[in-house]
C-alpha cells in the first residue's frame, strides 16, 4: 500500500541532502521496472559518459536481481521502488514498469527530488498524465518521455520537408500498426498462484484486484485495459508524437472510432481491429491497427529496410504525409518521398533514406538534460499531449461517440460520461494522485 505521508516525509529528507549536478559529475541512476525494455534502455543509458546504475527495483524480485547483476557488485536490488527513491545518492530514475505504474512512480520520484526518464506511453490515463506534468513542474525536475522518435535525425528531416512546403499542402496523415496474430492472439491460460518472488498485489497497484494470470504479467500485460491501452497506446503513441512534431500540432479537436474483436478470442480485451479518425485544426489523421494481418500499406523499394518487416512485401508500421506535390512515408528507421503524378507546384524528387533506431541517442540526451537542467525535446508535457491522443481514441471506441476535445481544459465537451473516463478510480490504498 502507498503510505503517502510516510513517503513524503522520507523523500523530503532525501531531497534536502541530494547533491547538485555539475557538468562533470557522475549521474547515478536507479532502474524501476527491470524487464526486457528496462534493461535494454538502461544499457544504452549507462554508455553515456559519467553514468552509473546504483540500484534496481521490480515487484518481481528475480528481474530486479538480474538487473542488479548487470549493474555491478555495488548495486542494490529492491522489490519496493520507494526504498530506491529514499536514497539520496541517486540523481535520476529510469521507469520502465507496466503503463499503469508510470504515473505513480514518476510523481513519487519527482517528490523525492529525482529526475525521470519514463517509458511511453506516458500514463495509463489522461488525468494521471497531467498529474505527472504538474509534479515535474512543481518540483523542478527533468522528466523525459521515452519517445525516441524525438531524437531521430531523419524525423527532423521529415519535419523540415513538410513544414518547408516542399510536399505542398498536407491535410491528410495516416498512422498504422499491423501484426498477424490470427487465430490465437496471446492465447489463454488458467489463473494460478503468483510465482515466487512476485508481489502481485503491488503489481496490480491502482488496478482492480484479480487473481494472478500470467497473461496479465510481463510482455502481454498490454492486452489488458487495466494496465495499458493496447497497440494504440503502445506503438501508436510514438507515431502520434511524431505527427505532432512534423505537423506542428498539439491536440485534436474531435475524435471518433470504430472497431471490435472480430476474430481473435484470446485472454485480452483490446480490439483486434481499430480505426480512429482525429480532426486537427488543419488536417485529418487516420489511425489503423489490426491483429489480423501484418501487411500494413504494402509496397517496398528494393534495398530499403522497414521497421518490423517480416514478409517479402509488408510494411507493418509507419506514417504517411500526403501533400499536393508528393507524399512522405516514414517509419522508425527511414523514409521515402514519392512525387505526385499531378503536382500542384514543383514536383518533389523521388528519394529514400535508411537509418537506425534512436533509443541510444535518446537515452544519452536524457543524461545531458540532467546535467544542463534544460528541458528535453521529449519533455513530459509533449509526452502527455501525445499520449492523450491514443487515450482519447480508446474512449471514443468505448463510448461509440464522436468526442469534442477541449485541450485547454482537458475535458470532453458536453459528455460527462466520456470526461469521467479521462481518469479512473484507483483501488483503495493505491491512489498516489491524492494526499
Amino acid at each position: 500500500m502507498i503510505d503517502r505521508r510516510y513517503f513524503l516525509s522520507s523523500s523530503a529528507a532525501a531531497f534536502a541532502g541530494q547533491r547538485a549536478q555539475g557538468a562533470n559529475d557522475r549521474v547515478v541512476v536507479g532502474l524501476i521496472g527491470c524487464g526486457g525494455r528496462g534493461r535494454y534502455v538502461a544499457n544504452f543509458m549507462r554508455e553515456a559518459p559519467g553514468t552509473e546504475f546504483a540500484a534496481t527495483a521490480d515487484v518481481y524480485l528475480p528481474n530486479a536481481e538480474k538487473a542488479r547483476q548487470w549493474a555491478g557488485p555495488s548495486a542494490t536490488a529492491y522489490q519496493d521502488f520507494r526504498r530506491l527513491l529514499e536514497r539520496k545518492d541517486i540523481d535520476a530514475v529510469l521507469i520502465a514498469t507496466p503503463d499503469h505504474w508510470h504515473g505513480g512512480a514518476t510523481v513519487l520520484a519527482c517528490e523525492a527530488g529525482k529526475d525521470v526518464y519514463v517509458e511511453k506511453p506516458l500514463a495509463h490515463n489522461v488525468r494521471e498524465g497531467r498529474a505527472m506534468v504538474d509534479a515535474a513542474r512543481r518540483h523542478n525536475r527533468i522528466v523525459q518521455a521515452g519517445m525516441q522518435h524525438r531524437s531521430a535525425p531523419h524525423f527532423k528531416e521529415v519535419q523540415r520537408i513538410v513544414q518547408s512546403g516542399q510536399l505542398g499542402r498536407v491535410h491528410f496523415v495516416r498512422v498504422w500498426n499491423y501484426v498477424n496474430m490470427a487465430p490465437l492472439g496471446i492465447g489463454r491460460v488458467p489463473d494460478a498462484p503468483a510465482p515466487e518472488g512476485l508481489d502481485w498485489d503491488y503489481y496490480l497497484g491502482p488496478a482492480p484486484a484479480v487473481p494472478f494470470n500470467s497473461k496479465r504479467f510481463l510482455s502481454t500485460f498490454r492486452w489488458f485495459r487495466d494496465y495499458s491501452g493496447g497497440y494504440i497506446t503502445d506503438f501508436g503513441t510514438h507515431r502520434f508524437d511524431t505527427v505532432h512534431q512534423v505537423m506542428g500540432a498539439t491536440a485534436p479537436k474531435t475524435v471518433s472510432a470504430a472497431g471490435g474483436r472480430f476474430y481473435i478470442q484470446d485472454a485480452g480485451d483490446i480490439p483486434d481491429t481499430l480505426q480512429v479518425t482525429y480532426e486537427y485544426p488543419n488536417f485529418i489523421l487516420s489511425y489503423e491497427s489490426s491483429f489480423l494481418t501484418g501487411h500494413g500499406i504494402g509496397g517496398r523499394t528494393p534495398g530499403m529496410r522497414y521497421y518490423g518487416m517480416k514478409g517479402e512485401w509488408d510494411r507493418p508500421n509507419g506514417q504517411a504525409y500526403y501533400g499536393t506535390n508528393g507524399t512522405i512515408i516514414c517509419d522508425r528507421i527511414g523514409y521515402e518521398i514519392f512525387p505526385d503524378a499531378k503536382p500542384e507546384g514543383k514536383a518533389v524528387e523521388r528519394m529514400q533514406r535508411n537509418t537506425t533506431d534512436a533509443t541510444k541517442l535518446h537515452a544519452a540526451r536524457f543524461i545531458d538534460a540532467v546535467r544542463s537542467r534544460e528541458r528535453p525535446e521529449a519533455d513530459v508535457e509533449a509526452g502527455h499531449r501525445s499520449t492523450t491522443v491514443p487515450l482519447l481514441g480508446n474512449i471514443a471506441y468505448d463510448t461509440g461517440r464522436k468526442l469534442q476535445w477541449d485541450a485547454a481544459k482537458e475535458e470532453i465537451t458536453g459528455d460527462a460520461d466520456a470526461t469521467r473516463r479521462l481518469g479512473r478510480d484507483a483501488r483503495s490504498g493505491w491512489n498516489w494522485a491524492k494526499a
